[in-house]
């Protein structure tokens, strides 16, 4: 039925496209104006109606406080994330913004999140879908940067139920990009997909064998991209202006954006010539004018495109690959059509990149076949099988702030993955499970995806509860989190809602025009976590008191332990939570003899009585299961 059609989206940073399978091939299809893109950029008019596309981008030099571009990369960021962003773009926050908070954007006098704007793009291509079929179109494939982080993802997500999308499947872009040279190619082989794109730049190593397009490794940076680029000509030329010309127009957003427009026209002009003019009409009747060479614009963008060379290299010693094992090159993004992009990138795998496919179009030709395959496909692509990776690690924090990685990064996805971990302190009831995503060693370097508790554990000494944390990664990349205490069978899950997403109530209420944008404060949170660990030091110091090793210290250190613990009963119901961890930190640094001496009294009382080879001290079971960071209760 139409009503069952499913489009393929590639949301761009610059430009989106929608496609759709065609008999056996993939189409892009035109916007009312009959081109196949639509420029990312959003504005509202003097009725404060949305506007997208071509026609928003006059917006940009009226009227920039009420336009919005490149939206794409504040996707499931947070506001430390983007202070780059806001020296050149006319992004306007909400005033009333906090730390963690998903981000607000003033376009006039209304607000929007990055996930709404971007809904009004995909609204856009909804309706062009639409009118080409002449019949609804709800269900959709969506491609997303391979490096993208699970906020990002969640957030595009978000975006399409926004648009009243059902988003079937997420996609990695060099994937679809992949899949749509599959359809042509039809071979074995090893492809690298080099995507330099508006605001993203991914390398992905894909192994293609008899219709199954696995990726065996990707890498990448969702912070690079022709922006870059255009950011860096602007930079250049307002310091033009005001050196030669004595303006300083940084803070005149018409003129900014007069400026962006014609770097972007001179950008695209010396792919194909070796020279082109700027000429801006500036205030008090002055006009900037400057020739530019390729030569000078290669060697001005030389550091950002060189940017991508670690990445590619990365991800080569990640698949176990020399250059010269690649067989295929594959370009994707506008800006590998930069003639010193394509340099590089024949450097790089020392063979020419391919092409003959249009680098603006790849990603939703490859979406759309996506779209088919998932539809039930037609005998063309019915047979071809995604392997997608997870770009980074997944785990969660253990005793110590250590991360303990699950699944490791480069992993085939839908994928799954087991761990076991058990408790601290005898008696312990709740376990706090902290989330995290990256390859860092300690927990507070990688990024924190969700916390939730596992409660009701049946009071045990610590070691002996057995906790099984299982994690699921599912076809969109979106993780699925669970724990159960195995001897009780007391469990909990969440599907992760990171840092930046939404709840699913959030994402219903922007639907109905009345978006909530509240969250936790996090420093509650921190400082009910100080306090619960406050909890726990001085319920193990009331247990020690009732040992005889308290009756083996010195009256001074009696003296000095009462002082601390008073010092922390007087801090923890305050809102300080930096003042109760230092009082914790002194108390265990005062404890620490009394801890030996409890050890130490706790070895002889097992061994009393035993001789060296009844105690078994040489051999035994392996290491216990990891400690899991926990509160107390």
């Amino acid at each position: 039925m139409a009503s069952e059609r499913i489009v393929g989206i590639d949301l761009g940073t610059t430009n989106s496209l929608v496609a759709d399978m065609q008999g056996e091939n993939p189409v892009v299809i035109p916007g009312e104006d009959g081109s196949n893109l639509v420029p990312s950029v959003v504005a509202l008019d003097q009725n404060n109606q949305p506007v997208v596309g071509n026609s928003a981008r006059n917006f940009l030099i009226e009227t920039p406080e009420r336009a919005v571009y490149s939206i794409k990369r504040l996707m499931g960021r947070g506001v430390e994330d983007i202070q780059e962003e806001l020296k050149l773009f006319p992004f306007r926050l909400a005033d009333d913004l906090q730390p963690g908070e998903v981000l607000r954007i003033k376009l006039g006098d209304k607000t929007f999140t990055p996930p709404e704007i971007s809904a009004l793009i995909l609204r856009q291509l909804k309706r062009n879908a639409e009118r080409y079929f002449g019949a609804p179109v709800t269900k959709a494939v969506i491609t997303v940067p391979a490096y993208f982080n699970d906020a990002q993802r969640q957030a595009t997500k978000d975006a399409g139920r926004i648009a009243g999308l059902e988003v079937l499947r997420l996609v990695n872009e060099p994937t679809a990009a992949s899949l749509a040279y599959g359809l042509d190619k039809k071979r074995n082989g090893i492809v690298a997909v080099y995507d330099l794109g508006g605001g993203t730049f991914d390398i992905s190593i894909l192994r293609l064998h008899d219709g199954i397009f696995e990726v065996i490794a990707t890498n990448g940076d969702t912070h690079l991209g022709g922006d870059d680029i255009d950011n860096l000509l602007i930079t250049i030329a307002l310091d033009d202006i005001q050196g030669d010309l004595g303006l300083n127009v940084r803070r005149n957003a018409e003129v900014v954006q007069a400026i962006r427009k014609a770097v972007i026209d001179a950008k695209i002009a010396l792919s194909s010539q070796p020279s082109t003019e700027l000429d801006i009409e500036l205030p008090q009747g002055k006009r900037y004018q400057r020739e530019i060479t390729r030569k000078q614009f290669e060697q001005l963008i030389q550091p950002i495109i060189d940017r991508t060379v670690g990445p590619v290299k990365q991800a080569l010693k990640d698949a176990g690959l020399k250059p010269e094992q690649i067989d295929e090159v594959v370009l994707v993004g506008g800006s590998t059509r930069i003639p010193k992009v394509r340099a590089l990138v024949k450097d790089l795998f020392r063979r020419d990149p391919h092409t003959d496919l249009n680098p603006d179009e790849v990603v939703a030709l490859g979406a759309a076949v996506q779209a088919n395959i998932l539809g039930g496909g037609s005998v063309a692509t019915e047979n071809m099988l995604l392997l997608d990776v997870t770009p980074l690690s997944l785990g969660i924090e253990v005793a110590g702030g250590v991360t303990d990685k699950i699944i490791l990064r480069n992993s085939t996805i839908p994928a799954s993955a087991t761990q076991f971990y058990t408790t601290q302190v005898d008696g312990q009831a709740n376990v706090a499970i902290h989330v995290l995503q990256g390859e860092r060693e300690l927990a507070k370097d990688c990024r924190s995806l969700a916390r939730f508790d596992l409660r009701g554990i049946p009071p045990m000494a610590a070691g002996m509860p057995r906790i099984e944390v299982k994690f699921l990664i599912d076809a969109n990349g979106i993780l699925h989190v669970s724990a159960r205490e195995q001897r009780s069978g007391k469990e909990a899950e969440i599907q992760v809602q990171p840092s930046y997403g939404l709840t699913d109530e959030q994402v219903e209420s922007m639907i109905l025009d009345s978006f909530d944008s509240a969250e936790e404060d996090f420093r509650q949170r921190q400082i009910i976590e100080a306090r619960n660990e406050a909890a726990t030091i001085l319920a193990a110091l009331e247990k020690g008191k009732k040992t005889p090793a308290w009756g083996k210290l010195t009256t001074d250190e009696k003296k000095k332990i009462a002082k601390l613990e008073s010092a922390l009963n007087a801090v923890t119901n305050e809102d300080d939570y930096r003042a109760i961890r230092n009082a914790i930190e002194a108390l265990n640094q005062a404890t620490t003899h009394l801890a030996e001496l409890m050890m130490d009294s706790a070895v002889s009382t097992v061994l009393k009585g035993k001789t060296m080879d009844e105690a078994d001290m040489g051999e035994g079971p392996a290491a216990p299961h990891p400690v899991a960071k926990a509160e107390f209760e």
